[in-house]
């Protein structure tokens, strides 16, 4: 059997970052969000507030967990699979990685240990600094790799010279002509996707009548910040649509399965790409839609895919069907959102059961989403690492195998697929045991807490110079 290292090596880096991106896109979220509730609870003293923030650290630890066992092998792979690619851009990833961990890592280091386990060790306001830093620490984080693949969309600030880049400029590599429109995008998705499991769970819980006080609250929140969220984000999405087209034609027409460039563009609704043959099969189309969507004006004119050599054309069927799981998944967002509206002028948005229940469903919508986001960015991409400049074929290891990449692929689809179990398993505990189970009293509560940083020691020492 021929095994194709290239085929082989995309396939696992899909798998790997595909895998990887849920946790992250979640925790950013979450991380602002238990810094909201421990605000909530430092100005008001409301123990609602408390309850709330206790219960969704113990959800964020978990997930934080699974996030950095998936990605440490992330960069591993540049070296094991994409040796020309890791070598060619050395100049100006390893710079980026490291200043993520000296300024991320290590900043989230420093105060997830006070978030998780110094609650009634620390003042409360210590404790809400440290919330606040961390939620600081997962941004500055995403900071950091949206620049990097942003530099691999739309590069600048990079002179090529003997096969390896060097960078001329380092705003104009970080702060690359999609970073802002990229940034700005997967920063609402984060947020998006905290609010919608902060809704979901808590609407199960309601539907269960447990801690319905608490519940209602962070049911109101979320619904509050969908509301705002969700419309904002499809604003933002065409920015980086208006964006993408700009930089990236091939991808947008891709994404609209459109292959001669042309004015007064159909929107697809539905149709089956065949790239091989050049074409569509069974469309259902919006005339002219498409092109008042990506340029504002009903006659505006869309790239084709033609307009590139086929060998340069992305996957168009997963491109084109990845973008509209996407869009659907915003539209119900909007959807959901607007249908809490109603409920809240009527009183019953914690009541309705029907509503409820699709809330319960919805929490999975911005994992889908996001997932389907980026495959279309990557896939959208394809061949090119850096668009336009190295193909994958170029930026791959010259002597790895198609043996080698699947055996590293069957070990990290095992390894993988353990984590994911014992993570779910966790986050099923922490939610079966609900804000009951995480403000259980236990030997800690007793312990008075100090009213000042070091109070606990001088008190330690009054009590000794007493014997």
């Amino acid at each position: 059997m021929d095994l194709d290292p290239l085929v082989l090596s995309r396939i696992q880096f899909a798998f790997v970052v595909c895998f990887h991106a849920i946790f992250p896109v979640f925790t950013i979220g979450l991380a602002s969000t238990i810094a909201g509730f421990e605000t909530l609870s430092f100005k008001t003293n409301n123990p609602i507030w408390q309850k709330l923030s206790k219960f969704w650290i113990q959800v964020f630890a978990v997930v934080f967990g699974m996030g950095v066992v998936s990605g440490i092998v992330m960069s591993f792979q540049f070296g094991t699979n994409w040796s020309n690619f890791s070598y060619a851009t050395a100049n100006f990833l390893g710079p980026v990685l490291s200043y993520e961990v000296i300024t991320a890592f290590f900043l989230e280091a420093a105060f997830l240990g006070v978030l998780l386990f110094g609650r009634d060790k620390v003042p409360q306001g210590v404790h809400l600094f440290a919330a606040i830093m961390v939620a600081t620490g997962t941004f500055i984080s995403s900071f950091w790799i949206l620049a990097a693949n942003s530099l691999l969309q739309t590069p600048d600030g990079l002179v090529l010279v003997k096969g390896m880049y060097h960078v001329v400029s380092w705003a104009d590599a970080l702060f690359n002509p999609s970073f802002a429109y990229r940034f700005a995008h997967m920063a609402l998705a984060s947020f998006l996707t905290a609010a919608f499991v902060v809704a979901g769970v808590s609407a199960w819980f309601l539907i269960q009548k447990r801690e319905v006080q608490a519940n209602r609250k962070a049911l109101s929140v979320a619904l509050w910040f969908l509301l705002f969220l969700a419309p904002l984000q499809a604003i933002v999405g065409d920015f980086h649509g208006l964006n993408t087209l700009k930089h990236q034609p091939t991808k947008v027409a891709a994404m609209e399965g459109n292959w001669e460039t042309g004015k007064g563009v159909p929107l697809l609704l539905f149709a089956i790409p065949d790239k091989e043959n050049q074409t569509n099969h069974f469309e259902v189309k919006i005339p002219n839609m498409a092109s008042f969507v990506l340029t504002h004006d009903w006659d505006g004119e869309v790239p084709g895919l033609k307009d590139v050599p086929i060998e340069e054309q992305p996957p168009v069927f997963a491109v084109f069907w990845a973008f509209r799981v996407m869009v659907a998944m915003g539209l119900l967002m909007i959807g959901f959102a607007i249908w809490g509206l109603f409920l809240r002028i009527g009183g019953k948005y914690y009541q309705s059961t029907m509503f409820l229940n699709g809330l319960r469903l919805m929490s999975l919508s911005p994992f889908f989403a996001v997932l389907a986001g980026w495959i279309v960015t990557e896939t959208g991409r394809a061949p090119w690492l850096i668009y336009q400049q190295m193909t994958h074929a170029q930026g791959l290891t010259p002597s790895l195998t198609g043996a080698m990449a699947l055996f590293t692929l069957i070990g990290y689809v095992i390894v993988y697929a353990l984590v994911f179990s014992a993570g779910v398993y966790y986050l099923l505990k922490v939610f079966r045991g609900g804000l009951e189970k995480a403000n259980a009293p236990h030997e800690l509560d007793s312990i008075e807490r100090p009213s000042r940083p070091f109070s606990a020691a001088h008190a330690s020492l009054d009590e000794e110079g007493e014997k």
